[in-house]
């Protein structure tokens, strides 16, 4: 068996508000992801979003349908966006194959087949997986770091100097959104200010981080956070009511990705500062 799966079911926020450590890390801590020769996934109930790691080694990886999505193939009725984050790579779809160096994303439409290999098995693809359900085909896309949208936010003053890469604004999608943000040397918050978007969920996948550096994420309600500390290529799900922010021990990269009722990556309700608790 190469596809090994997990479910996390709903949390609401006055259930998270009374949990410890632990628990927290039960229902919101995603790992490890990414296991040789191995897919890795997890099911969630939030919007029904899958978060996923795979790592071919010797031969390639083909997407299998896991039991909680009722259908006979994976992409029956779901899109799906795979990022490597690690050596060379390659994802067929159907009968057409697709290069990936690291920080490059494909984008697989609704009832597509998928293979994923790694050109050099002794320095293998990771490929952080994302699917969301949908409801009709949109094309396969190839999108390279160089053709993501990019901004450049935040400043060394403030510790979150910072440069985002949009990869899905140039791809047509049902909800999905993905892209990937990279903090500059000495820089070490992100998404601070805060802020919720009851519309729809996120999940962050940590990454370019040291054995013995962490990430402190901080999730729950603005007047009520918790934290979970991440370690390098964990990831961590945000529900709809929840903020979403970090601080690390050093700079890092992560990617994130949203499902729900739009696509509109500025549609965020803010948080003040002086507002949280």
């Amino acid at each position: 068996m190469t596809t090994e799966y997990s479910t996390r079911f709903a949390i609401d926020p006055a259930a998270a508000a009374m949990m410890g450590t632990d628990e927290l890390r039960h229902h919101f801590h995603v790992g490890p992801l990414f296991v040789p020769g191995q897919i890795t996934l997890t099911y969630t109930h939030y919007d029904r979003m899958i978060v996923g790691g795979a790592i071919p080694a010797e031969t390639a990886l083909p997407l299998e349908t896991i039991k909680p999505n009722g259908t006979k193939s994976f992409l029956e009725r779901r899109e799906l966006v795979a990022v490597n984050i690690g050596g060379a790579g390659e994802i067929t779809v159907g009968e057409t194959t697709y290069p990936l160096g690291t920080r490059d994303m494909l984008y697989v439409g609704m009832g597509e087949t998928v293979r994923f290999a790694s050109t050099n098995a002794d320095a293998p693809a990771k490929f952080y997986l994302l699917s969301a359900p949908a409801h009709r085909n949109c094309p396969t896309r190839l999108i390279t770091l160089a053709d993501a949208k990019r901004l450049d936010l935040g400043a060394q003053e403030t510790s979150n100097e910072r440069s985002i890469f949009q990869f899905t604004t140039t791809v047509e999608t049902c909800q999905i959104v993905v892209g990937m943000t990279q903090l500059a040397k000495g820089s070490v918050w992100n998404t601070m200010p805060a802020h919720v978007h009851d519309r729809r969920m996120e999940a962050y996948l940590y990454f370019d981080l040291a054995d013995t550096a962490r990430v402190f994420h901080f999730m729950g309600e603005p007047s009520e956070t918790r934290h979970i500390v991440m370690a390098n290529e964990e990831a961590v799900l945000s529900p709809a009511w929840s903020i979403h922010s970090g601080c690390g021990t050093s700079n890092y990269a992560f990617i994130w990705a949203m499902a729900g009722d739009n696509v509109d990556y500025t549609d965020v309700d803010a948080v003040a500062i002086g507002d949280m608790r």
